[in-house]
């Protein structure tokens, strides 16, 4: 056998055995990734429900003033392409909530974390009570009941309360009783004092607020939010979803330094 042949099959095997080694450290570094990666969905999903309002001036807002105005910068008959010039105030419509929103020194929207904007949505109905009071809440004993006949709600997740509110929205009485009187369920401080300690991300609402409509204090919103966790309010076709299985995907504005926003929120089933 002559050198140069020698050579060259060491050369072959060397190459080989490189190869073999990559191959295994890419096959242990996906196998780790994939053991230590949390799924982001749910499940496969076969539809998406959009759980979003259509935004325009007559949407209700806590003052009665209309949330968004609407002027025209550009006319297509005039400039060639179209564009509005929007004021908007940040808390409404279907709309983001962030932790700056009641505290100093809160995340602001265009910091909330992206993977806390994809999440598991866990949802718990009140409808049946919030047809007898309007100021109805869940509270830490509905969140219990929850879990003992659905199972655990993950760490990571978005609840949601479903009280049949969203189908008032043209109506008055999505936003006061016959007295003119704030009227809308809400949470209970109880219920979110038990989902931090669970580790639920956000908790969002078919309603005006995340508070019941006769809160005089706030109590949800001045320790939700400073805990730094966020809330959507004003959710839509939260009935078109099971209580558990689907994934929210949260479009959280950007702009810096923000309180909160509108948003497009969806639903993947």
């Amino acid at each position: 056998m002559c050198n140069q042949c020698v050579i060259e099959g060491v050369k072959k095997n060397m190459l080989s055995r490189r190869m073999l080694f990559k191959g295994a450290a890419l096959a242990g570094v996906a196998l780790g990734a994939s053991n230590l990666a949390t799924p982001v969905l749910a499940q496969t999903a076969s539809k998406v429900v959009d759980l979003s309002h259509i935004y325009d001036a007559a949407f209700p807002t806590f003052d009665g003033k209309p949330g968004i105005e609407f002027e025209w910068a550009a006319d297509i008959t005039k400039d060639g392409y179209q564009l509005h010039k929007l004021t908007i105030f940040e808390h409404t419509g279907t709309h983001i909530d962030a932790p700056f929103h009641f505290s100093a020194d809160g995340a602001s929207v265009d910091q909330l974390e992206p993977q806390k904007l994809v999440a598991p949505l866990i949802i718990i109905d009140i409808t049946d009570r919030a047809k007898e009071d309007a100021n109805s809440t869940i509270e830490a004993a509905d969140i219990e009941r929850w879990m003992s006949t659905n199972g655990d709600i993950p760490a990571g997740a978005v609840v949601a309360l479903r009280s049949g509110w969203a189908t008032k929205v043209k109506s008055p009485a999505f936003r006061n009783d016959d007295a003119g009187k704030f009227a809308f369920p809400g949470f209970g401080k109880s219920a979110t004092d038990l989902l931090l300690k669970l580790d639920t991300v956000a908790i969002g609402v078919d309603t005006l607020s995340l508070d019941p409509g006769n809160s005089s204090d706030f109590a949800v919103h001045n320790s939700w939010l400073p805990a730094g966790r966020y809330g959507i309010e004003g959710l839509n076709n939260l009935e078109a979803l099971p209580v558990k299985g689907a994934t929210i995907i949260v479009g959280a504005p950007t702009h810096r330094g923000g309180t909160g926003g509108p948003a497009r929120i969806l639903a993947l089933v």
